[in-house]
């Protein structure tokens, strides 16, 4: 990675994980961007449970946690070894993105950092619902390392569809590629030839403002299903990473979010950073 911080903010990262290889991704690079950030580490665990569990199960419950308490212990001492300070939270209850949620908030979160999905994965490659509720409901960045992704900041893709989310990604984007000297593409995916004019406007609005930065930028406007052309563009371009916008938080309990954005995740190669608009 470079040696340098990759955003210009990063004092304070959360890091959910259940100790499954599923957040070992999100673990190893979580501890590396915190050191070259110098930022602080939580490192938060919960218990997936319910009264009626806890009534007929209690030695289960115990085991749980002693086994979340020895992970959260050793994800500790991994950061530890790296110069990176971290505090470890174990949390048990219902729903666990809401006990995610609750300490970024708590903590004053710059971003989140999580796999793409915990123990309960299917696999199939999809992204869990506990990852998709964080993301719609933390009104922050999520960064999205699935468990082989290494994360250097070389070569970075950012996808516009020219909405107030994709501006807030491609800005992100662009500031991260200065900061880091990487590599930048962006890619406008349009359905037919019927929506080229628009494409042409997002990307190049995007080209202006990453020349105006001094970033290096190359565009792309292809024709498809979008999440199949962001993902694929990445592969070909050996990204290390994909940063796209996301529809934000709702009110309500059933989680609403781009499901081009959820696509990506769930079937990208390498880490998704999920750019929230202000």
């Amino acid at each position: 990675m470079a040696q340098i911080c990759h955003t210009a903010k990063l004092e304070r990262l959360v890091l959910p994980t259940d100790g499954s290889e599923f957040s070992e991704g999100a673990v190893r690079e979580a501890i590396i961007l915190a050191k070259t950030c110098s930022s602080k580490l939580f490192a938060v665990s919960v218990i997936e449970t319910n009264p009626e569990y806890e009534a007929i199960a209690p030695q289960l419950i115990e085991k749980a946690e002693k086994e979340a308490r020895e992970h959260l212990e050793s994800v500790k001492a991994r950061a530890l070894k790296e110069g990176v300070g971290c505090e470890i939270i174990a949390r048990q209850g219902e729903e666990p993105y809401k006990y995610i949620v609750e300490e970024a908030e708590k903590n004053k979160a710059d971003m989140i950092i999580m796999g793409r999905r915990g123990r309960r994965g299917l696999k199939r490659l999809m992204m869990g619902s506990e990852t998709a509720k964080t993301i719609g409901h933390f009104p922050c960045n999520v960064l999205v390392v699935p468990r082989a992704a290494k994360l250097e900041f070389k070569n970075i893709l950012v996808a516009t569809d020219g909405s107030k989310y994709s501006d807030a990604a491609a800005a992100e984007a662009v500031g991260i590629a200065k900061r880091c000297g990487s590599s930048l593409i962006a890619v406008s995916v349009v359905y037919s030839d019927v929506d080229r004019k628009c494409a042409e406007d997002n990307i190049k609005e995007i080209k202006g403002l990453a020349e105006k930065e001094g970033v290096k930028i190359d565009t792309l406007i292809a024709e498809g299903r979008p999440f199949e052309v962001i993902v694929n563009t990445a592969k070909d371009k050996k990204t290390d990473a994909i940063v796209i916008g996301s529809h934000g938080r709702t009110g309500i309990a059933r989680l609403l979010m781009g499901s081009v954005t959820e696509r990506v995740i769930g079937a990208a190669e390498c880490a998704v950073l999920v750019v929230k608009a202000k």
